[in-house]
This record gives structure tokens, sequence and C-alpha cells, in this order.
């Protein structure tokens, strides 16, 4: 076997090891029916509901970066995306959470708090996308306080250039998006796991594309090359969700590195 082959090995039983260890683990405190084989064993966007505000500003954003995940890399992945509020008891037969909005809402159930904080806790990420991009304004108010809420003792910090995140499938120096109001990432971390990563740079309004194939908003002020690294951006949070750390290790730099060209 050559050493292509056997990282590739390598990666794809950590991803099913850890999507195993997820779901039973979550599997102790659901009933006992909610978990089956095929099509549920994919990835899945899951995207939250909320009370109030605009909770789905993008609405084609998740179903074109999966088309993505599925064309570049051996991620068994649902093209369609779903949505649902965070008392669903189904929550956690979704790894991956985003959660999106361009206004202000008001805050979520003591039950949707609990629920998102066991997911977090046992496994889960969630990934925030503020379409505005606007400090203290708007969906990034909100959001704020409902972190607070979630892990008082833990604030969101800026994830440094050289985490995870940014090395998990593409190489890439800074985060992207529609707009560049940040060019970083902010985020909670348990332990050596991050388990919220915060964008302010509306990166589902660089993926999402009509269904005439058209490209829904300009992305500015870099162009098709930026939203080429949103692109980029959105399979590596995806990946990093996957695998954790796993990539971490300097002996997957050289495989890394040829995805640039």
């Amino acid at each position: 076997m050559n050493t292509y082959k056997s990282h590739h090995l390598i990666f794809t039983t950590v991803f099913f090891v850890a999507f195993f260890v997820f779901t039973n683990i979550l599997n102790l405190f659901l009933p006992s029916h909610i978990f089956a084989m095929g099509e549920v064993s994919k990835f899945t966007f899951a995207q939250v509901e909320y009370h109030g505000g605009n909770w789905n500003p993008r609405p084609n954003g998740g179903k074109r970066l999966m088309w993505e995940l599925i064309k570049r890399t051996s991620v068994e992945a649902r093209i369609e995306t779903v949505s649902l509020r965070l008392d669903n008891s189904n929550l956690f037969e979704y790894p991956f959470l985003y959660i999106s909005g361009d206004q202000e809402f008001p805050p979520l159930s003591e039950k949707e708090i609990s629920n998102l904080k066991l997911h977090l806790e046992f496994g889960g990420t969630l990934f925030i996308d503020d379409c505005i991009g606007k400090n203290d304004f708007g969906f990034d108010k909100s959001i704020r306080r409902e972190i607070k809420r979630l892990f008082p003792n833990k604030p969101l910090e800026k994830l440094p250039s050289d985490h995870t995140v940014f090395k998990s499938f593409y190489l890439l120096n800074q985060a992207y998006g529609r707009i560049m109001e940040k060019s970083f990432l902010e985020g909670i971390t348990i332990g050596n796991r991050t388990v919220i990563m915060y964008s302010q740079n509306d990166l589902a309004g660089a993926w999402a594309k009509d269904p005439l194939g058209n490209w829904e908003y300009e992305v500015i002020p870099g162009g098709e090359t930026q939203r080429s690294m949103a692109f980029r951006l959105g399979v590596n949070i995806i990946m990093y969700t996957l695998t954790g750390n796993y990539k971490q290790d300097q002996v997957h730099l050289p495989f890394i590195l040829r995805r640039q060209m």
C-alpha cells in the first residue's frame, strides 16, 4: 500500500470512528429508535431555526457547500440541508450545526440553551455565520448574548492562524467570506476541541447560487478568488468538525499543499 492510500485509509477510519463515538455517546441520552443506518450515516448540513429575527438569510448557501464537499473530498454527505430548532430531540443526530442571521433576535429558551450546551460538550460543533459583520449590531449583538449564556466563563477568542481549521483540508492563512470584515475566526475551545467557530464575513453569501446556477451575491473586495477561498474555508470547517486535530500532525502537510494548485 503506498503512502497516499495509507493516509486516506487512516483519515477514513478516523472519520467513521469519530462519528460512531459521537452518535453512541449521545444515544445514552436519547430514545433508542432515533438512529438508523443509511442516509443518517451521511454528513448533513443542519441549520438552526430560532424565533424572531431572520434565521435563514442565505437559504441556498449550505446546499451549494455540500455539493462542493462531495465533489472535492471523500466525505459522504447529503446535498439537501435540514433545519430544526434547538429544542428538537433530533438535534443530536447532527454533529454539525450552522446558525446564521442578519437581524437581532430574542433570547433562546432555557431548553434550547441546555440542549445546545449538551450537544457541544458531547462532541458537536456549532458554526456561526453573521451575514452583516458589524460588531455589537443586529445578529452579532444577539448571538454574543446567547454565547455568554452557554459558556459564561469562556469568552469568544480569536483563533490563531495556525489553528487546525486553517489546514484541515486546504492550507489557508486567514478567514474569508462574501465580505472581509475580519481576517480571523473567533471560537470557544473546550479541552483540545473548538466547539464554536464564529465568522463575521458572511460565508454562506459567497457560497449561494440561485436555482438557475447564478451566484446570488457579489464577493467584495476580492471577487472570484475570494469566493474560491470562502469555499475552501467551508470545506475546512466541515473537515475539522469530522476529524478534529487529526490534521495537526505535520505528516499531512505534503498532501495538504498539493491542494493549493
